[in-house]
């Protein structure tokens, strides 16, 4: 897809790897509209546009798209769902609600920030939505089983949401990023970022190059790891 002129709507646009998205999005020519509890500090662009969102609300969600097309117009060619979380801790007495937060955020966001755009993209016969899982949605991790069950659950609803709309003229794509340095691991006890892991850049130049692939083919699946992981 060529991107300038093109809306996009990235989700969790406030850091990490949707802001880094976001940017690469604007320099690529893209009107983009971040969705997100807050706005990213000091990203300022003529193209670049805040709506507050909490994904976790579809009644919000349906608020932010409205905004979007008021200010932006009807069309929305890009979705990027980005926004989620982690919690780390043991099966054996894990919080119904961190658990639920998880849930809540991870996939029940996605698929109400999907489902607002698919008719849109449908009657333009064009549209791509990229979803942020995880290396956690390939293979389970100890003591990250409700975070491994959300991007699990991505990968499965990105399959077959690719089945049901690719006729449609509509791409679908899950990533799979690896460690990566962001703010995730504040939050994973006996985890810190650091060097040796992915930047946000890295996954943002891929989401970039899956988006602008010729129009005849979709990049499904996109696995991504550190070269050289810290042990």
């Amino acid at each position: 897809m060529q991107l300038e002129g093109k809306t996009a709507v990235v989700t969790g646009v406030s850091k990490g790897i949707g802001r880094a998205t976001a940017e690469a999005l604007l320099a690529a020519g893209a009107v983009v509209a971040g969705w997100g509890r807050s706005a990213p500090s000091g990203l300022a662009h003529a193209r670049f546009h805040f709506f507050a969102c909490d994904v976790r609300d579809e009644n919000a969600v349906a608020a932010a798209l409205a905004a979007t097309q008021r200010t932006l117009g009807p069309a929305v060619h890009v979705l990027v769902n980005n926004a989620g979380l982690g919690l780390a801790g043991a099966v054996a007495g894990f919080g119904t609600a961190e658990w639920k937060l998880m849930f809540d955020t991870n996939v029940h966001g996605l698929f109400y920030c999907t489902r607002v755009v698919l008719p849109l993209m449908k009657a333009q016969q064009e549209g791509h939505i990229l979803n942020i899982s995880s290396i956690a949605g390939l293979v389970g991790i100890e003591n990250m089983a409700g975070y491994c069950a959300t991007k699990f659950a991505v990968r499965g609803f990105s399959q077959a949401l690719m089945k049901e709309v690719r006729n449609d003229g509509i791409k679908v794509s899950c990533f799979y990023p690896g460690s990566t340095q962001t703010n995730f691991f504040d939050d994973i006890p006996g985890s810190e970022a650091n060097a040796s892991m992915m930047q946000p850049e890295d996954v943002a130049a891929t989401i970039l190059y899956t988006l602008q692939a010729p129009k005849n083919f979709l990049i499904a699946d996109v696995e991504m790891r550190p070269l050289q992981p810290k042990r």
